[in-house]
């Protein structure tokens, strides 16, 4: 994730901020530009941002929730950013405590979308496009919440996306990661993971990486269904850790790509953040050349995989020890053996193919 700067006092600016905490300006989010901007009032409800003052603009529809900042031309077609086009389904704001759970996964899947953008892949909303859209249902699936009684599976079809709003509900999270064991378990990880489905649909499915795809990942025509069953049933195979990413990529060849596209999506945002701040390693003990790393490269349009590698490793060894110092578990609980490497590489190749 960039960093951003008010245009019109200098302050520094986060993705979700909607006004400078120094000037007082309104903030919104141009998609296009990839850039936070101060605004001007205008004629109406229209407003002009610094960065970009040619051209009229509204802020998305959502706004008046308080579930996006982002920016749309006053004189376009649509009510909706790019990243709100993507839903079908949102909470009923009725029900109490909806509105909070669904601003909570706008802000990840705004985060996703920034991302997926910034790395130049391919998004369109399956309202303009039915064949290779996205689409987004935010359900409730018990307590007050549910959808009329029906059990909700966070989950993946041919690109409609649906996310259980529990899953924004911090305490469910928790109960859900003790319950299933799992070191990681995130919102924006969970946007991350489904969409790597998408893009597998999109990107490997019947192409040319398809055979490259099952001689690393596995031949994804097992059932699936018996796959989730037994894997839930016996848990992860032995020596797991030297193969996938997550005990959860053990389950079947299209759980382990997902997992392994939402990790490559975590090592680009959070070196992006490093480079943005400009953060280096220099370790003050050791001799090992690879506890060093200095991020003075944007990784998002970055083709070698190998420099993303270098940078990442040393940040990791850096953040746990920090978490350590404060008394919390490891950030970044995750190994990275050769062949989880060589699915990342796969996925990396993915990416530049899909961005030109």
């Amino acid at each position: 994730m960039k960093l951003f700067e008010c245009q019109h006092c200098g302050q520094l600016l986060y993705f979700e901020n909607t006004a400078c905490e120094r000037c007082g300006r309104r903030l919104g989010y141009l998609a296009e530009a990839a850039t936070l901007s101060a605004l001007e009032p205008a004629e109406g409800e229209r407003w002009r941002a610094l960065a970009a003052p040619e051209r009229p603009l509204l802020f998305c529809a959502n706004a008046e929730h308080g579930a996006c900042n982002w920016l749309v031309p006053a004189d376009g077609p649509h009510a909706f950013c790019r990243a709100c086009r993507l839903n079908r389904t949102i909470p009923d704001l009725a029900t109490p405590g909806n509105l909070l759970l669904w601003q909570r996964l706008e802000a990840a899947k705004h985060r996703l979308v920034y991302g997926l953008l910034r790395l130049g892949l391919p998004l369109t909303s399956r309202f303009d496009d039915p064949q290779g859209g996205v689409a987004f249902d935010f359900l409730a699936g018990s307590g007050p919440r549910s959808q009329e009684g029906q059990p909700v599976v966070t989950g993946h079809d041919r690109g409609l996306i649906t996310i259980d709003i529990a899953e924004a509900d911090e305490v469910e999270r928790a109960r859900h990661r003790q319950d299933l064991a799992e070191s990681y378990r995130t919102l924006l990880g969970h946007f991350r993971h489904e969409i790597g489905h998408h893009y597998w649909d999109r990107l490997v499915r019947g192409g040319l990486w398809h055979t490259a795809f099952r001689e690393l990942f596995g031949d994804e025509r097992a059932d699936y269904a018996a796959a989730l069953q037994a894997h839930y049933a016996a848990g992860p195979p032995a020596g797991w850790e030297q193969r996938c990413v997550s005990s959860y990529a053990t389950a079947h060849p299209w759980e382990d790509f997902a997992e392994t596209w939402a990790h490559y999506l975590h090592i680009v945002d959070t070196l992006e953040t490093a480079w943005a701040f400009g953060l280096q390693i220099r370790a003050a003990a050791g001799r090992n050349p690879r506890i060093a790393m200095a991020i003075d490269f944007d990784p998002c349009p970055e083709t070698d995989f190998d420099a993303l590698v270098a940078a990442w490793l040393p940040l990791t060894y850096a953040v746990n020890s920090l978490n350590h110092s404060m008394g919390q578990p490891e950030l970044y609980p995750f190994v990275l053996a050769p062949e989880i490497l060589g699915k990342l590489r796969f996925v990396h190749g993915l990416v530049r193919r899909a961005s030109g």
